[in-house]
């Protein structure tokens, strides 16, 4: 027999899962209606002030296309931006790499685009950029004499992190912290900017940002130079969250899926839009496209696991990461 403490305790828990569905599927009429309103998450290396205007244009068509109120929400950190997206403070955003695998892996995700770049290409590149004149090359920064300063992203930036650490530093069994004077850990523009100026010596950015800064700055652009170009890595994409209601998440993907495929004016109007952040159009896409990512991800977990001398996780990493490479090359 239930006792009346426990039927009490079940509507409580009853009432909070039907406040966090709420939550999750965007602000709705009378809680019950349609959703009016969603939050778009905004994982940029760019700073709120430089990356807020670029993305205003979009986000003000993706509203009328749905017919819901789009709010902006800039993560404090890439960790803080996926963590929105599980807790249901966001329910759609754009998403790096590295970030968007942890969502998709979380389950609480779906991917419904990714994005190509205004040169056409589905892949960017990381890129380590010196002062131009500095005498900086590649050969001196992993001459490791703790000479230099590098200034790095957020640990889950795909481009101003993870692929340093996977294709230049971990391959030569560098560790960075033991190889430069000082790291700073902060913002792409402001890492540039004191790169340019001899504030830092070397600093992780990406072919996109280099080439959107030339257009915006070129003066500062002129400044920097690349040391070290990284393979190529899958680019980002826009996810929802898995429980956003059907059709608005229909909705959402028709629209990014055909914005700036238009013709005249309006589809020029897009095109600009785009490419002032770095883009021409958004594609559909499986999310095995990013097991590449994946990999580089299992590939440094395997390094930080067997630098901390913990057997287990890095034989478990590196299961994963041959598991992934194997898939990689039977892949047509």
């Amino acid at each position: 027999m239930r006792t009346a403490r426990g039927f009490g305790f079940g509507l409580i828990a009853a009432s909070l899962a039907a406040a966090l569905a709420v939550a999750g599927c965007g602000e709705r009429d009378g809680g019950t209606g349609p959703v009016k309103t969603i939050a778009f998450s905004i994982l940029s290396s760019q700073a709120q002030a430089v990356a807020e205007p670029l993305w205003a244009p979009l986000l003000e068509d993706l509203s009328r296309a749905a017919d819901v109120t789009v709010t902006p929400r800039f993560g404090a950190s890439y960790a803080a931006g996926v963590e929105d997206l599980r807790a249901g403070r966001v329910q759609v955003g754009w998403f790096s790499a590295q970030p968007a695998v942890q969502a998709l892996d979380d389950g609480d995700a779906e991917l419904i685009a990714r994005t190509v770049s205004t040169g056409g290409a589905d892949s960017y590149r990381s890129v380590l950029v010196a002062r131009k004149g500095s005498g900086v090359t590649l050969e001196t920064l992993l001459t490791c004499d703790r000479s230099l300063s590098l200034g790095m992203g957020d640990p889950a930036s795909t481009s101003g992190a993870l692929a340093p650490l996977a294709f230049l530093f971990m391959p030569r069994d560098i560790r960075p912290e033991a190889c430069f004077k000082r790291i700073s850990v902060s913002d792409r523009d402001q890492h540039l900017f004191q790169v340019a100026t001899g504030a830092l010596d070397v600093a992780a950015a990406n072919d996109v940002a280099l080439r959107v800064l030339a257009q915006q700055n070129p003066q500062l652009a002129a400044q920097l130079e690349p040391v070290w170009i990284s393979p190529p890595i899958p680019e980002g994409g826009i996810l929802v969250r898995s429980d956003l209601d059907p059709v608005l998440k229909e909705k959402i993907r028709s629209f990014f899926l055909s914005y700036s495929e238009r013709s005249g004016a309006a589809g020029d109007r897009q095109r600009q839009v785009l490419a002032g952040l770095g883009w021409s159009r958004f594609v559909a896409a499986e999310e095995t496209y990013l097991d590449p990512v994946r990999e580089m991800m299992a590939a440094r977990d395997e390094a930080e696991a067997r630098a901390k001398g913990d057997r287990a996780a890095a034989r478990a990493a590196a299961e994963k990461r041959r598991t992934l490479q194997a898939r990689r090359e039977v892949r047509p």
